[in-house]
């Protein structure tokens, strides 16, 4: 079985987020990146098969040279090699034909991306890439499994899950679940010294236009003063509810 695990260099949910350009660019100055969460959790669970199944994994991101370190990291976790598409991703249907040129031309069994980064969350990148490959799809994956060619899938919906048969190729949209917080590897000494022996290699864009501009980006509003009240003291806390907040 050929895996490939699309990895998204994301900003630290701790870093400050700012702008640039009058709030129209992302200002990277200062931020520490990381790899996306879901790719992280679909990582893991591609190296399961790796080591119980005999698996081969790829990673591939699709960035500027900044995003090496994220990729070394990955192979660090254990991947076999990684791929770097050497454009800059503008929005999803951009990158979405970037690494669809790469499954293509890797002939993967199965695609492992993560349902969205949690940068801009467009959760839209897995299903176009299915729609371009002509790859079957599922989303909002919490189980994988495989036996075989047969391939079964569990996907998260409102109120419960579904399980799906299906077969390869196959792409999915993971997220946490497909493996747990806790199943998550850090690297170690080892890891890292082999990474650095195992091949990264940078691949040219096809076409680069975007079908979407980013105009404007704002940060949420500052959230208002907290007023608090003693348990004790029911009089005031109506009064507040009734001529402030207004709600009774």
């Amino acid at each position: 079985m050929k895996i490939l695990v699309c990895i998204s260099h994301v900003p630290d949910t701790t870093s400050k987020i700012n702008f640039t350009e009058g709030d129209s660019k992302f200002d990277t100055n200062g931020v520490q990146f990381v790899i996306n969460p879901n790719d992280e959790f679909g990582l893991t669970r591609a190296m399961w098969f790796k080591e119980k199944q005999g698996a081969s994994v790829d990673v591939v991101s699709v960035g500027g040279a900044e995003t090496e370190p994220t990729l070394r990291k990955a192979l660090a976790i254990g991947a076999d090699a990684a791929i770097r598409v050497n454009t800059i991703p503008t929005d999803g249907f951009s990158t979405a034909k970037q690494l669809a040129k790469v499954v293509e031309n890797g002939s993967y069994d199965l695609v492992i991306a993560g349902r969205e980064s949690i940068d801009y969350n467009g959760g839209m990148v897995p299903g176009m890439v299915a729609a371009l490959t002509k790859a079957n799809f599922v989303n909002n994956c919490i189980g994988l499994d495989v036996e075989g060619t047969n391939v079964t899938v569990s996907r998260e919906i409102d109120g419960g899950k579904e399980i799906v048969s299906t077969s390869f190729p196959l792409i999915i949209g993971g997220q946490k679940g497909i493996v747990e917080e806790s199943d998550l590897r850090i690297p170690n000494m080892r890891g890292i010294m082999m990474a650095r022996k195992k091949p990264l290699t940078i691949v040219d864009p096809i076409d680069t236009s975007a079908g979407t501009v980013s105009i404007k980006f704002e940060k949420p509003e500052a959230k208002g003063a907290v007023t608090l009240v003693s348990p004790d003291n029911i009089d005031e806390l109506v009064s507040l509810l009734h001529n402030e907040a207004k709600v009774i």
